[in-house]
C-alpha cells in the first residue's frame, strides 16, 4: 500500500470513528415511542417566554454552557452532591445561570405525556433553545435527537471551557478551537448576545478602564447602574432592543458599544471584523449562520446509545 493510500484510509477510519456518535442522533427520535415530545416542550417554552421574555435568552444560555463542558450532555443542570461536583457553582454560572424551574416544568410535562421518562434533559435543552428563539421570532433549525444525559459534573471543567467576559479575540478563537468550532462560529454564537443581558461586575472593568475601545458616550450611560463598588448584580442589556433577535449587538460593536471587553474584542482590528461589518448590515445572513453554528454546538460530543442514562429528574443522577 502507498503511503498516499495509508494517509487516506487512516483519515477515512477517523471520520468515521469521530462521527459514530453523531450518526445514532436523528430527527425523528421520538416519532415513535411519543410522538407528542416536542410538541409539548414547545408549548411549555412558549409560555415561559411569554411570562418574562428574558428567559428565552436563560434557556439559550443554558444550552450554550452546557455544551461547553464535555458536550452536551444536561450536566449543567446537575445539583452539587457529596459525588457531583456541579457546574452550577462555576464562575460563569453560580448566581447567574437561570431558567432551572424551566427546564424541570418541561422534563416534568414530557414525562407525564410521554407516560414514562425517555426524552432526555440534554435534548430538552437543546430543543427548548431552539423553541425560545422561535418564540422571540429568531431563526429556527433542525435540532437532531437522541443525547443521553451524563451522571458526571465539573465545576473545573466549567471554569475552564466557558468563555469569559475578559477574554480577547485569540484567547476566544483558542477557546472555541478546543471545541471544534471556527471563527465564523464564535462570531455567530456570540450573537446570542442580542438577547442577553449581564451583570455590572462583567462589564465594570470595561467601562471604567478601558477607554481606548468603547465609545465614551455609552461608557457613561453604562455608568449610572454600574458603580465602581456595588451593584454588582445590577443588568444592562448587551444590544439596545434585547426583546428582539436582530443584528444591532453587531452594528454596536461596528460603533465600539460592545458591552463586555470580550464582546468588542471581536471588532478590534482582527481577523472577524469583516463578518461582524456583514452581519451588522445583513440580518438573513446573520440569522443562517447563527443556525448553522447552533447545530454544529449542538452535536458537540453527545452521550448516545447505552452511554449515560435517561435522568428521571434533571437535578439528579438517577439510580
Amino acid at each position: 500500500m502507498t503511503s498516499s493510500s495509508f494517509l487516506f484510509l487512516h483519515l477515512l477510519v477517523m471520520f468515521y470513528l469521530a462521527g459514530m456518535s453523531l450518526s445514532d442522533l436523528s430527527d425523528d427520535f421520538y416519532d415513535d415511542v411519543c410522538p407528542e415530545a416536542l410538541p409539548t416542550i414547545k408549548r411549555a417554552v412558549e409560555d415561559a417566554v411569554r411570562q418574562e421574555r428574558r428567559m428565552g435568552a436563560s434557556l439559550l444560555r443554558l444550552h450554550f454552557h452546557d455544551c461547553f463542558v464535555n458536550g452536551c450532555d444536561a450536566s449543567v443542570l446537575l445539583d452539587q452532591t457529596s459525588t457531583i461536583d456541579s457546574g452550577k457553582t462555576s464562575r460563569a454560572n453560580n448566581n447567574f445561570a437561570r431558567g432551572f424551574e424551566v427546564i424541570d416544568r418541561i422534563k416534568s410535562k414530557v414525562d407525564k405525556i410521554c407516560g414514562r421518562p425517555v426524552v432526555s434533559c440534554a435534548d430538552i435543552l437543546a430543543v427548548a433553545a431552539r423553541d425560545s428563539l422561535v418564540a422571540l421570532h429568531g431563526p429556527t433549525w433542525e435540532v437532531l435527537l437522541g443525547r443521553r444525559d451524563s451522571t458526571t459534573a465539573s465545576r473545573t471543567s466549567a471554569n475552564n471551557d466557558i468563555p469569559t467576559p475578559l477574554m480577547d479575540l485569540p484567547a476566544l478563537i483558542d477557546n472555541f478551537k478546543k471545541q471544534g468550532l471556527d471563527e465564523e462560529d464564535l462570531v455567530a454564537l456570540s450573537g446570542g448576545h442580542t438577547l442577553e443581558f449581564d451583570q455590572c461586575f462583567t462589564f465594570r472593568i470595561h467601562i471604567y478602564n478601558e477607554t481606548n475601545n468603547i465609545d465614551s458616550t455609552f461608557a457613561s450611560q453604562r455608568l449610572a447602574n454600574c458603580p465602581r463598588s456595588g451593584g454588582d448584580s445590577n443588568l444592562a442589556s448587551l444590544d439596545p432592543t434585547p426583546a428582539l433577535f436582530d443584528s444591532k449587538y453587531f452594528s454596536n460593536l461596528v460603533s465600539t458599544k460592545g458591552l463586555l471587553h470580550s464582546d468588542q474584542a471581536l471588532f478590534s482590528g482582527g481577523e472577524t471584523d469583516e463578518l461582524i461589518k456583514t452581519y451588522s448590515t445583513n440580518l438573513g445572513t446573520f440569522s443562517k449562520a447563527f443556525a448553522d453554528s447552533m447545530i454544529k454546538m449542538g452535536n458537540m460530543k453527545p452521550l448516545t446509545g447505552n452511554q449515560g442514562q435517561i435522568r428521571v429528574d434533571c437535578r439528579r443522577v438517577s439510580q
